[in-house]
C-alpha cells in the first residue's frame, strides 16, 4: 500500500492517509525548544531536556497508538472531528500531512469544512505555534465550535508517570480568560505546578483571540469515565471554565465561529516555556510574573506573525542546506543527500536519540557515541555548534579515557544510571574531533581545557582527552589482541559480558562488563581507522614520537584483525565471554554481520590483501539476491539445516552460512517460475 510521496520542490514528505502502519513523525525545533509531531497531530514538546523539562504529556506503549498531542476538535452540530483524524477517529476527507523541514501541515475536510493545522517551533524562541485555518467550502452558513487541547506534563517526565500519590495533589494553573497583548485580545492558561516550591519556570498555552470558554481540569473536560476520543465538554458544546487544583491540569480553549459560504478564518495557538529570575518570580502574592510570557505571546499573536515565523524557518533551512549540494541524474540520491540526510543529521544533533516515539525521553539522555557520530553529519552545517558539542561531550569523559555512555542535555552531566563500559565510546570522540578539524582547520580546539567527569579541577586540554581515548583501547585488549567489548559496542544487544539472572537486573549492564575475554572486531576496525586519524592529528601538531607510537599500535591491530578477525569470506563480529566466535560460518545463527564488514573496509583492513573486496562481495551478493526476488509478490523460503527463513529478509539471510548450498522454495502457481529462475540463475550457480 502507498502511504505517501516526496515533494522535492517543497522539500516535504506528503502522507496521504492518517492510518499509517505506525505514527510517522517530524521533529520540530532547532535550538532549545523541541516538539515531536505525528501525522495525526500527536506528540509532545519540551525545553532542552525531554526528561526534566517536558511541557506536555504523551503516553507510550498505548492502545490506540499515538495518544496525546496538540489536538484541535471541530464540533459541527452533532459531528465532532479532528483535522488529523486522531483522537476522535471520525472519518475525514482530503487528508494530507506534509512533514517539512521544521514544520508540519495537517489538512482535511468534513461536511464542507476544510481545516488546516500548521505546526512549527520558531527560530529564536521557546514555543510551539499551531495555526488553524478553517474555511467554509459549502453554500450555507456554518456555526462551529473549535476546541484546543493539550495535557500538561508535571515537568519531570519520570515522576509524572510514577508518583501519583503526590502528583494528584500538586497541579496548579492560572487563567486569563481575556487579556490584551499589544493590539490583540487573547486568552491564556499558565501551568505553574511546583513554581512556588522549587521552580523558576512555567508553561503558557494561549490563543490569538478572546476565547468563549476554557478548561484546565482533565476530568472536567473529558469526563470522569470519558476519553480524548470524545470529550464530555466537546460533546455538550460547552466549556466548564474549570480550574485545576491537583489531579491533571490541561489546557483547552473553546472558540465559537460563524462562517459564511467561502469565508476563512485563522487562529494561532501557542504552547511556550518561560523563566523568571528568582528575585522576580511573582507579580503579586501567589501570582506568577508573566512578563516573559507576554513578550513571547506578543511576537506570535496574529496569523500574519505566524506566517513571518514560518517564512523565517524556511529561509533558515534553505541557508543550511546550501552548504553542501550534490547534482546527479539520480534524483533519489539528490533527494537523500541534499535534503533528508542533512535534515536528519541536524535533528539527531539536536536530540541525539534522547527523545523519539521509540525512545521515551525518560531515561537515556544524550548518547556519548551518538553525539560524536552526529558530528560527522552536521559539522559542515553549523561548525560553531559542533565545536561546543565536542567540548560538552569530552567533559563527561573519565580520567582513564572511558566515558559515560549518556549524559543529560540540561545539566550536561553523565548519566550514572547507565554508567560507562561501552568500549567503542572513547574512539568516537576521536572520530568527531577529526571530522571537525578536517572541516574547519580549527586546531585551537585541541588547546581548550576540558573537565573530566564534569570536574573542572581535573581539566586538561582536549588533546589529552583524545590521547586517553586512544590509550584506553590500546590497554584494553583480549586474548586475540582485539579490543575488549566491555558491556557492548555499537550493537548494544551484543552484551557478551553481561549476564542477568534476576528480575530487576539490567540485561545491558549486569555482569563483568570490563572483560576479561569478550572482544569486538568492530572496535578493532574503529581503532585502525580513527587511530590513523589520531596519528594524523599528532603529525600536524608536531608530536612525531607520539605519531610513530600510534601508527605502530595501529599496525599491530591491523595484523590482529587479519589473524583472528577474518573468517575466510568475511570479517568476524566478535568473540564472546568464552572466546567463542560470533558472526562466523561456524555459528549456527548470525553468521555474518554487516557492521564489521563496513568498518574494517573503511579502515582499509585487508584492502591490499584482497580480503576487503571479498567481504563486500559477500554482503553485496545477499543484497542483490533480496532485491531481485522482492520484485515478485510470491513467497520465497530458504532452508539451511534445521533453519527456514523468509528469503526476502535481509537480516534473515545474513544469519545463514552462504558458503554452503541452500534450499530455495518458491511458492508460486507456476506463471512466473520461468522469469524467477532466469533472474536468480547466477545464485543457483554460485
Amino acid at each position: 500500500m502507498q502511504f505517501g510521496f516526496f515533494d522535492d520542490i517543497n522539500k516535504e514528505y506528503v502522507i496521504t492517509t492518517p492510518e499509517t502502519p505506525l505514527p510517522w513523525i517530524n521533529y520540530l525545533g532547532c535550538e532549545n525548544f523541541f516538539s515531536l509531531k505525528s501525522n495525526t497531530g500527536g506528540g509532545y514538546c519540551f525545553y532542552k531536556d525531554a526528561k526534566l523539562l517536558r511541557l506536555t504529556r504523551y503516553r507510550y506503549n498505548n492502545s490506540p497508538l499515538d495518544n496525546n498531542g496538540h489536538y484541535i476538535y471541530i464540533k459541527d452540530e452533532d459531528t465532532i472531528w479532528n483535522p488529523g483524524w486522531q483522537p476522535s477517529q471520525t472519518p475525514v476527507e482530503d487528508y494530507t500531512c506534509r512533514h517539512g523541514l521544521g514544520y508540519t501541515v495537517i489538512s482535511s475536510s468534513k461536511n464542507d469544512i476544510k481545516a488546516t493545522q500548521t505546526a512549527l517551533v520558531p527560530i529564536g524562541d521557546n514555543c510551539e505555534l499551531d495555526k488553524l485555518t478553517i474555511k467554509n467550502t459549502g453554500n450555507s452558513v456554518k456555526h462551529l465550535s473549535v476546541y484546543s487541547y493539550i495535557e500538561f506534563c508535571l515537568w519531570n517526565a519520570v515522576d509524572d508517570c510514577n508518583n501519583f500519590q503526590r502528583n494528584f495533589s500538586t497541579g496548579e494553573v492560572e487563567v486569563q480568560p481575556e487579556i490584551n497583548i499589544g493590539t490583540a485580545a487573547m486568552s491564556a492558561i499558565y501551568h505553574k505546578t511546583e513554581y512556588r516550591e522549587r521552580r523558576n519556570h512555567y508553561a503558557v498555552h494561549a490563543v490569538s483571540t478572546a476565547a468563549n470558554g476554557f478548561d484546565t481540569s482533565r476530568e472536567s473536560f473529558i469526563g470522569t469515565y470519558g476519553s480524548p476520543a470524545m470529550p464530555k465538554a466537546v460533546k455538550e458544546g460547552t466549556s466548564y471554565n474549570s480550574i485545576a487544583s491537583g489531579w491533571s491540569p490541561v489546557g483547552s480553549f473553546r472558540i465559537d465561529i460563524d462562517l459564511e459560504p467561502g469565508e476563512e478564518k485563522e487562529y494561532v495557538f501557542i504552547i511556550g516555556y518561560a523563566e523568571n529570575p528568582d528575585d522576580k518570580k511573582w507579580e503579586s502574592f501567589g501570582i506568577v510574573n508573566k512578563e516573559p510570557a507576554y513578550a513571547l505571546l506578543e511576537k506570535y499573536n496574529t496569523p500574519a506573525k505566524f506566517d513571518t515565523a514560518l517564512a523565517a524557518l524556511k529561509d533558515y533551512w534553505t541557508h543550511l542546506l546550501s552548504s553542501y549540494i550534490v547534482d546527479t541524474e539520480d534524483k533519489k540520491l539528490c533527494r537523500m543527500v541534499n535534503i533528508w540526510n542533512q535534515y536528519q543529521c541536524m535533528v539527531t544533533f539536536n536530540m541525539s536519540r534522547s527523545a523519539a516515539y521509540y525512545e521515551s525521553g525518560t531515561g537515556r539522555g544524550m548518547g556519548f557515541r551518538d553525539s560524536c557520530q552526529d558530528l560527522l553529519g552536521f559539522v559542515h552545517l553549523i561548525p560553531d555548534s559542533a565545536r561546543q558539542r565536542i567540548l560538552d561531550i569530552a567533559a563527561t569523559q573519565f580520567e582513564d579515557g572511558s566515558a559515560y555512555h549518556q549524559y543529560q542535555p540540561l545539566t550536561k552531566k553523565g548519566n550514572s544510571d547507565i554508567g560507562s563500559g561501552f568500549n567503542d565510546d572513547p574512539l568516537w570522540l576521536i572520530a568527531g574531533t577529526a571530522a571537525y578539524l578536517k572541516e574547519t582547520g580549527d586546531f585551537s580546539i585541541l588547546d581548550e581545557n576540558v573537565a573530566f567527569d564534569c570536574d573542572t579541577s581535573k581539566a586538561q586540554p582536549l588533546m589529552e582527552h583524545l590521547r586517553r581515548s586512544f590509550n584506553y583501547t590500546t590497554t584494553h585488549l583480549g586474548p586475540h589482541k582485539l579490543p575488549l567489548i566491555g558491556r557492548a559496542d555499537w550493537n548494544d544487544c551484543l552484551n557478551l559480558n553481561c549476564f542477568s539472572s534476576a528480575p530487576g537486573e539490567s540485561f545491558q549492564t549486569t555482569g563483568p562488563s570490563e572483560g576479561p575475554v569478550a572482544e569486538s572486531v568492530f572496535i578493532a576496525g574503529m581503532y585502525v581507522k580513527y587511530g590513523n586519524e589520531y596519528a594524523d592529528i599528532c603529525h600536524i601538531s608536531g608530536l612525531t614520537e607520539e605519531e610513530n607510537a600510534v601508527r605502530s599500535h595501529v599496525e599491530d591491530m591491523y595484523k590482529a584483525v587479519l589473524d583472528a578477525g577474518w573468517d575466510g569470506e568475511w570479517f568476524l563480529r566478535a568473540y564472546d565471554a568464552e572466546s567463542r566466535k560470533v558472526g562466523s560460518h561456524e555459528c549456527e545463527d548470525g553468521q555474518i554481520y554487516i557492521e564489521p564488514q563496513g568498518f574494517c573496509v573503511m579502515a582499509g583492513i585487508g584492502v591490499k590483501e584482497g580480503l576487503a573486496q571479498k567481504a563486500m562481495d559477500s554482503v553485496e551478493k545477499i543484497q542483490r539476491f533480496v532485491s531481485i526476488i522482492s520484485k515478485y509478490s510470491c513467497d520465497f523460503d530458504i532452508e539451511s539445516g534445521h533453519s527456514c527463513i523468509d528469503a526476502k529478509s535481509l537480516v534473515g539471510l545474513f544469519s545463514l552460512d552462504i558458503s554452503k548450498p541452500l534450499r530455495l522454495t518458491i511458492n508460486d502457481d507456476g506463471t512466473l517460475i520461468e522469469d524467477i529462475l532466469r533472474d536468480i540463475q547466477e545464485f543457483m550457480e554460485y
